[in-house]
């Protein structure tokens, strides 16, 4: 049996573009792979088996399933045991669903030789944001999420991520920051940023007023997170998940704590400097 990683991202910085003529809004993102992450479990078997514990969701209508038909519209593979264990929340924007399909082709990959840009190339056909999740750790990305540049890593600084009770669409949002005519997300105070953070790009999230309008008690619980934390708050994705950044994990655990009665989720972890991968067999 291999065992493999699916690590969930915060999109740092999130600046949305006014859709183009086939729909689908340019974005620029810097993203960061953090850990933590679903596990994924796959070994050959008589016929294909797939199961999922720690959510409820349907097993023939996920991101996994449709990753092993991709791979094997490119390679040959034998039948698989899959088991995935969801520890990443879902409709939060942390990105769990795209790394489990990440890992799921990386898994299916592996079983012989196999080339990158083909990895790639399928992990596309997926979703814009499957690829990101091959390359981990600091990533700038645009596009519709398609272009992928690695970035320095930010250095020893972890997140305390909070997830509140209630779930957002990302088509939702997006359909509401049309509607509000493209709102532009409010941008923290350089002093509230980590040095590495002061001087690229804005550090904002364009979907955050989307998705306030959406769902009116996001403002609260992200002011409420700014008060208890003293610190910059900012969402990830189209929500609903939001996060703050810290010196360690020390303080990031300690800033998950003092949340914890304030949400359905509550973690501290440490950045991540690569995606998706193999950690035993």
């Amino acid at each position: 049996m291999s065992v493999f990683e699916a690590p969930a991202k915060l999109n740092l910085s999130l600046l949305v573009e006014p859709p183009k003529s086939d729909g689908y809004h340019p974005i620029t993102s810097l993203v960061q792979t953090i850990e933590w992450c679903d596990r994924l479990e796959v070994e050959e078997a008589v016929d294909d088996n797939f199961t999922v514990v720690g959510a409820d969701i349907d097993p023939e209508d996920n991101l996994v399933v449709k990753a092993i038909a991709a791979a094997r519209l490119v390679r040959p593979l034998p039948p698989l045991s899959i088991r995935l264990e969801k520890r990443i929340p879902i409709g939060a924007g942390l990105g769990g669903g795209s790394s489990d399909a990440a890992a799921t082709l990386l898994a299916a990959f592996s079983f012989g030789a196999y080339d990158d840009a083909v990895l790639t190339e399928t992990a596309s056909s997926l979703g814009a944001d499957v690829p990101l999740f091959l390359v981990g750790g600091t990533i700038l990305m645009s596009g519709y999420g398609e272009i992928i540049e690695a970035q320095p890593h930010l250095g020893e600084l972890a997140v305390a991520v909070a997830v509140p009770a209630f779930s957002l669409s990302t088509a939702d949002v997006y359909r509401r920051w049309d509607e509000l005519e493209g709102p532009t997300g409010e941008t923290p105070s350089p002093g509230s940023l980590p040095p590495a953070l002061r001087d690229g790009m804005p550090i904002r999230n364009d979907l955050t007023p989307a998705a306030m309008d959406l769902e009116p008690t996001l403002g609260d619980f992200i002011a409420d997170l700014r008060a208890m934390w003293g610190s910059a708050v900012l969402m990830t994705g189209s929500g609903s998940a939001c996060f703050g950044l810290f010196p360690d994990r020390g303080e990031a655990d300690d800033a998950a704590r003092a949340v914890t009665g304030r949400s359905r989720v509550a973690f501290g972890a440490d950045l991540r400097i690569h995606g998706v991968s193999r950690v035993e067999e």
